[in-house]
């Protein structure tokens, strides 16, 4: 048997030398050291020996295992350094070409409208005030005066999350919660956010868009005051030719209300088929805060009066960068939002 071992030593490491990949390294480590390779079928034959012999003999097949496992290591480890020379040379790379450019990214016209818009209401001493999406219906709608059966709830059809919980349909629950924080004191604060409604999506509407509202309470304030605020805002929005209009409308949380138009952007006023020839776009609604609503926001209406605002961003954005679809701005076309970064 010891014979057969040295002869099995010998074979093997003679195969090894003869080996050119690490397939034909491994077929050879199955045949000479798996389970059923040629050691381990020599050494079944160990229980015919005596006592003495097999110490001998299993001392012989250990040195013999061991060398041909080493020369199998060697051999593995050199086909390893040569595949990985390889792949270097194939792989070189010249560290003086100049790197590939990274896509820059932009602003979203939606936020670029909203930081204007809040920038322009800081400048004239405003606050920002923020507040939660999923809101109670006494803040979106019973503490803004529309108590359950009012039809005007009708207008602003949402998602009810519970009959008192639901997605708000507007920035004007900010403005109650903002009245409890201040505690009956002077408010100056624009509300930015997102809104929404069961609207179908087309060109002008969607589910959900964006909102910015501005409230303004204090001792004497006057519907002079709003309109002022309006007409500074829209000449730093759109230009310093820029007029507004205001028409009577209704809202439940003013009174008196108004819509507000503005000077045509695109014909100047002069009339065209955006503006249907009147040379006005309706931009927002407004008016002077209810006294129903002071009195449950903790103001006394005998002392303190206010005006409120309330615009869609994305309304803005449409009539300033000359947008026809407001879906633009929600489909992520990378070819449409580029435009942007050069504004």
């Amino acid at each position: 048997m010891k014979e057969r071992l040295e002869a099995l030593r010998t074979e093997a490491l003679a195969m090894l030398e003869q080996v050119q990949d690490v397939q034909q390294l491994n077929d050879l480590r199955v045949k000479y050291l798996g389970k059923k390779g040629a050691l381990t079928e020599i050494l079944r034959g160990m229980g015919s020996l005596s006592a003495e012999e097999r110490p001998v003999i299993g001392q012989v097949a250990n040195v013999v295992r061991d060398s041909i496992e080493s020369r199998l290591q060697e051999l593995q480890e050199a086909f390893i350094r040569e595949e990985t020379d390889r792949k270097l040379q194939a792989e070189t790379i010249d560290v003086t070409l100049p790197g590939r450019p990274m896509a820059r990214g932009s602003v979203h016209p939606l936020s670029k409208v909203t930081q204007e818009l809040e920038d322009i209401f800081i400048g004239m001493g405003y606050q920002v005030a923020e507040g939660p999406e999923v809101e109670q219906d006494y803040y979106n709608f019973e503490a803004l005066n529309l108590p359950k059966d009012h039809p005007a709830r009708d207008m602003q059809d949402s998602f009810y999350i519970t009959e008192e919980l639901l997605m708000r349909t507007q920035t004007s629950p900010v403005q109650v919660r903002t009245m409890e924080l201040m505690n009956g004191k002077p408010v100056k604060v624009v509300c930015p956010g997102r809104v929404y409604r069961r609207d179908d999506d087309d060109a002008t509407h969607s589910f959900m868009f964006h909102q910015i509202e501005g409230l303004v309470i204090d001792r004497n304030i006057r519907m002079s005051d709003l309109k002022g605020t309006l007409l500074q805002f829209v000449k730093e929005m759109f230009g310093s030719h820029m007029q507004i209009r205001l028409r009577p409308s209704f809202f439940p949380f003013t009174e008196p209300s108004v819509e507000v138009d503005v000077t045509c952007v695109q014909c100047k006023g002069n009339g065209c088929r955006m503006c249907k020839q009147t040379g006005w776009l309706e931009i927002l609604g407004c008016g002077m805060v209810h006294p129903k609503v002071l009195e449950m926001g903790g103001y006394d209406p005998e002392e303190y009066s206010g005006f409120a605002f309330g615009m869609g961003i994305e309304r803005i954005a449409l009539l300033k960068y000359g947008i026809d679809d407001i879906r633009h701005f929600y489909t992520n076309d990378v070819r449409f939002l580029q435009q942007f970064d050069r504004m």
